[in-house]
This record gives C-alpha cells, sequence and structure tokens, in this order.
C-alpha cells in the first residue's frame, strides 16, 4: 500500500503501539489520521504533535465496547471527513492472572475490547471499502495470539480470534480489493505491560520497532508482520517441537503467579 496522501483510522491511538503507529503514518506522508481512544486528553496531545508533521489529525474520543455510540460516530466520521483508505484496530486491554484466580469482569473487558470492538469498527469501515472496492484493514493482534502462556490464558483467547477472523476476513474481501493484515508484535514495552510481571528472560521490543515492522509489512501488502526475533523463534519452535516450548514457557513464566489457589 502506499500510504502518501491516504486517510487512516488508528483505533488505540492515545498511547502504546496505536500512538506509535499514528506517528509512523504522519512520518510517511499519510494526508489525514482519525484518532480514535477513549482518554481525549491523551489523544488531543497526539494530535498536536502529529500536525508537526504538517498532517491533518483528528482526535475522537469513543468506548468502543458501545456499538451504538461506534455507529454513529463512522457516520460522522464519513460525513465531515470522507471514506477512510486504511483501518488499524490497535485498540486492546490486557489482565494477567492465573485461570483460576481470573474475573469474569476482567474477562469481559478483554472480549468487550479486543474482539467485539474490533468487530463493530470493521464491520462499518468494511462495508465502505468493498463499495469502493478500495481499502485496506490491519488487525493488531500479538505473538500471544499464535503461542498461549501460562497466567494470559484470556488475553490470548482474544488475540487467537483476532488472527482467526483476520484470516477469514482476507479471504472474504479479496475479491473486493480490500487487503487485510495481521500485526503480531510480541511483549511490547508499553503502559499496559509495566503492570504486568515479565516472563524471564523475554526482552521487551519498543512500540517504534513495532510501528516500523508494520510500515515495512504494509508496503509489502504482507497477510501477516510477526514483529521480532523472538517471536519468530518462539513459533518456529512452537512449529518443531511444541512440547518443548511448552516446557520453556512454563519454566519462564512468573511462579507465584502460575500457583494453584488454596481449595
Amino acid at each position: 500500500m502506499i500510504i502518501k496522501g491516504k486517510v487512516a483510522l488508528v483505533t488505540g491511538a492515545s498511547r502504546g503501539i496505536g500512538r506509535a503507529i499514528a506517528y509512523e503514518l504522519a512520518k510517511n506522508g499519510i494526508h489525514r489520521l482519525i484518532l480514535i481512544a477513549r482518554n481525549i486528553h491523551n489523544l488531543h496531545q497526539v494530535a498536536e504533535d502529529i500536525r508537526c508533521f504538517n498532517v491533518e489529525a483528528v482526535p475522537i474520543a469513543l468506548d468502543l465496547t458501545l456499538p451504538g455510540d461506534v455507529s454513529a460516530v463512522m457516520a460522522r466520521v464519513w460525513r465531515d471527513y470522507g471514506d477512510i483508505d486504511l483501518l488499524i484496530n490497535c485498540a486492546g486491554v490486557a489482565y494477567q492472572a492465573p485461570f483460576l484466580k481470573s474475573r469474569s469482569t476482567q474477562v469481559q473487558a478483554e472480549m468487550s475490547t479486543n474482539m467485539m470492538g474490533m468487530y463493530t469498527v470493521t464491520s462499518s469501515i468494511a462495508r465502505r471499502m468493498v463499495s469502493r472496492r478500495n481499502g485496506t484493514i490491519v488487525n493488531v493482534s500479538s505473538l500471544m495470539g499464535k503461542i498461549a502462556a501460562p497466567t494470559m490464558a484470556t488475553y490470548s483467547a482474544t488475540k487467537f480470534a483476532i488472527v482467526g477472523f483476520t484470516r477469514a476476513l482476507r479471504m472474504e474481501l479479496a475479491p473486493h480489493n480490500v487487503k487485510v493484515m495481521t500485526l503480531l508484535p510480541s511483549l511490547t514495552d508499553t503502559d499496559m505491560a509495566k503492570d504486568m510481571q515479565k516472563f524471564r528472560g523475554v526482552i521487551p521490543m519498543s512500540t517504534e520497532q513495532v510501528a516500523k515492522a508494520f510500515i515495512q509489512g504494509l508496503s509489502k501488502d504482507s497477510a501477516e508482520v510477526l514483529v521480532g526475533w523472538q517471536s519468530h523463534l518462539a513459533v518456529w519452535c512452537n512449529r518443531v517441537s511444541p512440547w518443548l516450548l511448552e516446557q520453556v514457557l512454563r519454566f519462564t513464566a512468573p511462579s507465584y503467579l502460575v500457583e494453584a489457589p488454596a481449595p
């Protein structure tokens, strides 16, 4: 995809990977960025930074777990700013906990944002892209969408769902000239990750590294972009010896988190 002169909508744009992707798109000549997130204060700051690149930035506060609000906002975006050439679904939440200590409210939050929020936005925008016979959709999953790990069962479930959803969507929309891509970063140094207990030996990557890999994948129209050497090694190991990888993950997981609760 040629980025220059296009219009993109980025969810989860107020921080982390979404913000880094927005900056990278601005550096590469995007014409207009529609920035979506819940925190309007942070979005305004991101928009101000992006305007320094002579790029139009439109911050919009939106809770993706409210389908009615999403539909209303998408209608307003089309009315005021025209069609979207590139959609990046980056909004997501994660809670780390052993399954036996997990809370249904947190699981619901992960499902509502990571999967259903992405579905609602994509459903609205994909229809317009199909009618125009042009567009690109990028869904941000995770290495956890390829390889599950202790203490991340429900988060991983949502990311596996995104991988499956994206693969099916890619095949369905291809006849309409709409491209669909999956971005799969490994552990990334974000505000969300700062609250998590790290797996021993895992080196977090920067959001800038993820954003640059995203741009490279976009330029090549890649179907999937696996980010970082650790991700490639883990996926290769899972293909060659899944039993060995499971042993490694069990060994490197935060030990006190995976202990069984008292009966």
